[in-house]
């Protein structure tokens, strides 16, 4: 594909897997992002649910929908998403990361981290996906890395799709649905945005772990890394736009960036 046609790469705040049937201003945007972008020819997804030692990709025809967690409505265990996968793009996964061994995988799925956005984003699920696992023996670095090898998936057409959460404390989540978010969210926050816009990746990966802010805004770091691939594939005349800056329940934040959308593609 020419550069003119490069899909761009986004990173969603996920939130609960509950966002897949509720119509609310974050899960309005996933559609309009569905509705409004280039069509793309498949979606690489990397979920904050989907943690490894060393890496692997979805490599089956018909990846199945996993329901990974509990205590949640009967309707929600009985959504599918049965998007197609692609063991061919899995193929060229793997030879873009090379020589990182990458395993090509029968037993995953589509994790809750990727499907309750896809289902709003392409309910008709039309779009082949794959995931590619999160290795967690890995530092930071390496994630970043690895976007940047995946960086020519968008020229071929594909959408390279993060899925977590900037803030995400559960321990603090306040259930309250009014509850404010904390400050230490707020700043992180702000913080995180001020290192996307400037484009520094030394001091959005220092911000990550220091300070007492990092703690508690990023307590394990599954649910931050996806950012990494998304940031890791941004090409220097990629813009950023940011869309559902809220905290919500106090301590999951919704941030989510987009780099390289269409000019004037609106969100809100």
């Amino acid at each position: 594909m020419k550069n003119s046609q490069r899909m761009p790469a986004l990173f969603i705040g996920h939130g609960s897997p509950m966002n897949a049937l509720q119509n609310n201003q974050c899960t309005q945007s996933w559609q309009r992002l569905g509705a409004r972008l280039p069509r793309p020819r498949a979606i690489l997804a990397v979920s904050a649910h989907w943690t490894t030692r060393g890496t692997a990709v979805t490599a089956m025809a018909a990846p199945p929908t996993i329901h990974d967690f509990g205590g949640f409505p009967q309707a929600l265990f009985d959504i599918e998403y049965p998007a197609a996968g692609d063991p061919v793009l899995a193929a060229r996964v793997r030879e873009l990361l090379a020589p990182l061994p990458v395993q090509l995988d029968q037993s995953w799925g589509l994790d809750h981290g990727s499907w309750s956005v896809l289902y709003k984003m392409y309910p008709a699920a039309d779009v082949p996906v794959l995931q590619l696992s999160i290795d967690l023996t890995q530092d930071a670095a390496f994630h970043l890395d690895l976007g940047r090898r995946l960086a020519l998936l968008r020229e071929e057409g594909m959408l390279i799709l993060g899925s977590g959460n900037l803030v995400h404390n559960l321990r603090a989540v306040v259930w309250d649905g009014a509850a404010p978010a904390f400050d230490w969210a707020l700043r992180f926050n702000r913080t995180m945005r001020d290192c996307l816009l400037a484009d520094d990746r030394a001091q959005l990966l220092a911000a990550m772990t220091d300070g007492p802010d990092a703690r508690l805004a990023v307590p394990t770091t599954e649910h931050f890394l996806p950012l990494l691939y998304a940031l890791g594939s941004k090409q220097p005349d990629d813009t950023v736009t940011f869309f559902n800056d809220v905290v919500e329940l106090g301590s999951i934040g919704m941030l989510s960036a987009g780099f390289g959308l269409p000019a004037g593609l609106a969100l809100a």
